[in-house]
């Protein structure tokens, strides 16, 4: 089980650092909120336990952010909206951080930035002076350096997400998308990543397409 009072302790201690120590709303209403999000019933892969683990591993990468908060912040809003057969899920999560959090005592630039962190996660596609960027995307992917039974643990818990899909497509679209991350020259763009994530991924994602297609 999620350690909620403790997902609302960060969320908090984030909103705060964004808002720079000046005043606002109490920050618990809002955090709410995100965390209803998370527990809809469609998920199975992008639960709370997924919001915990992508804010753990920005709390290991967050000497390479520029804003940690902000990324902290992104984290949070990357899935909130979360509905497996439609495609704007990152556009409308960016939007909803785009209407919260200036209610919630967010500056602009920041909030805009937090929102444009959100758009990047369709592509995880960050430029090479992105530091906040490369920070999100490499923990929102670490999942794909996981233990065997965890990385098994998440094709399992992303295949119940598609439980829709008939299996020939699934498996034949789920091995167009491993097919890519293997192409790409870097998964992971911060040093701990590509140190720490990048070989175990790669192995991973190697035996799942071969496990998928031979």
């Amino acid at each position: 089980m999620a350690d909620l009072e403790g997902l609302r302790g960060r969320w908090s201690r984030a909103l705060v650092g964004v808002r720079g120590g000046g005043g606002g709303p109490d920050p618990v209403p809002y955090g709410d909120r995100l965390l209803a999000c998370w527990q809809e019933p469609q998920r199975r892969y992008h639960t709370l336990a997924h919001l915990t683990a992508v804010l753990d591993h920005v709390d290991t990468l967050a000497e390479y952010a520029a804003d940690p908060d902000v990324v902290r912040l992104a984290a949070w809003f990357h899935d909130a909206v979360y509905l497996p057969d439609r495609s704007e899920n990152e556009e409308r999560s960016a939007r909803l951080a785009e209407r919260a959090l200036p209610e919630a005592g967010v500056p602009a630039d920041r909030t805009a930035e937090v929102a444009r962190l959100v758009r990047l996660t369709v592509t995880h596609d960050p430029a090479p002076d992105d530091r906040d960027g490369q920070v999100l995307c490499d923990a929102d992917l670490a999942v794909l350096a996981a233990p065997p039974a965890a990385y098994a643990a998440y094709t399992a818990a992303v295949r119940e997400e598609y439980h829709f899909v008939p299996n020939d497509a699934f498996r034949d679209g789920r091995a167009a998308i491993l097919r890519h991350l293997l192409e790409l020259p870097r998964l992971f763009r911060t040093p701990y990543g590509q140190r720490e994530w990048e070989p175990t991924a790669r192995y991973n994602l190697a035996a799942e397409l071969e496990l998928l297609t031979g």
